[in-house]
C-alpha cells in the first residue's frame, strides 16, 4: 500500500478542516497519514505564490464563494468546532518548529491536535510568545524543553521538509501525496480515499 501524507502548516484553516476529517479517512481504510510539517510562508516564496487572503482580494464574487464552499464542508462532515481566527494571519513559524520538537519529545500527535484546537477552535493569537506559551500550560504540556528544542538548530535545519514539498509540486496547504501523486485543496480528499484504496 502507499504511503500517505499530509503536508501541513497550522496557520492554514483549510489544512485544519482536513486535519479534522482525516481520522475518519484512517479509519475508512485502515491506511494511517504520516503528517508533514512545513512552512507555508516558505512555500508561498518558493512557488511565487501568494495566500488566498492576497490573491482574492478585490476579486468579486470568488472570496463569496469561496466562503460558501467551507461552509458545504464543514455541513458535510459535521464540524462544530471551527471558527475563523480574529488574529488572522498569524506567522505560524515557532508553532511549526514546535512541531518539529513534539515529534522529537513524542507528543506529536497531540501537540498537533492542540495547536490546532487553540488556532481554529478555540482562536488565540498563537504568535505571540506569552499567549502561546499560556495555551501550551492549558493543554499540559511543559513549554520550557519544548520552545527550548524549538529553537535548536536541528530543528531549524528542518525547513528541509518546506523544499522537498516543493519539490515534490506543493504549492499550498493542504496538500496530500498517496505515494507520488499529489491532490491539492480539503476537498480533494474523497479523491485521496479512492487513491489509497485503489493502491492496496
Amino acid at each position: 500500500m502507499a504511503t500517505v501524507e499530509f503536508h501541513f502548516d497550522f496557520g492554514s484553516p483549510n489544512a485544519y478542516l482536513a486535519h479534522l476529517v482525516i481520522p475518519h479517512i484512517e479509519r475508512r481504510t485502515g491506511t494511517k497519514f504520516d503528517y508533514v510539517a512545513v512552512l507555508l510562508g516558505g512555500v508561498f516564496k518558493l512557488t511565487n505564490n501568494r495566500s488566498p487572503a492576497e490573491s482574492l482580494a478585490g476579486i468579486r464574487n470568488k472570496p463569496e464563494y469561496e466562503r460558501l464552499e467551507t461552509e458545504r464542508f464543514i455541513k458535510r462532515h459535521g464540524i462544530t468546532r471551527y471558527r475563523r481566527n480574529p488574529f488572522f494571519p498569524v506567522n505560524t513559524l515557532t508553532i511549526m518548529r514546535g512541531a518539529i520538537a513534539a515529534r522529537q519529545l513524542g507528543i506529536f500527535e497531540r501537540y498537533v491536535d492542540e495547536i490546532y484546537r487553540h488556532m481554529w477552535a478555540e482562536p488565540k493569537k498563537m504568535d505571540d510568545p506569552e499567549i502561546l506559551r499560556a495555551a501550551l500550560v492549558e493543554s499540559g504540556f511543559d513549554p520550557a524543553p519544548l520552545l527550548a528544542l524549538a529553537q535548536t538548530d536541528d530543528v531549524k535545519n528542518k525547513r528541509m521538509n518546506t523544499e522537498r514539498s516543493v519539490a515534490r509540486g506543493a504549492f499550498g496547504s493542504p496538500t496530500f501525496f498517496v505515494g507520488d501523486e499529489i491532490f491539492f485543496g480539503k476537498d480533494k480528499l474523497r479523491d485521496v480515499e479512492e487513491a489509497i484504496l485503489a493502491s492496496r
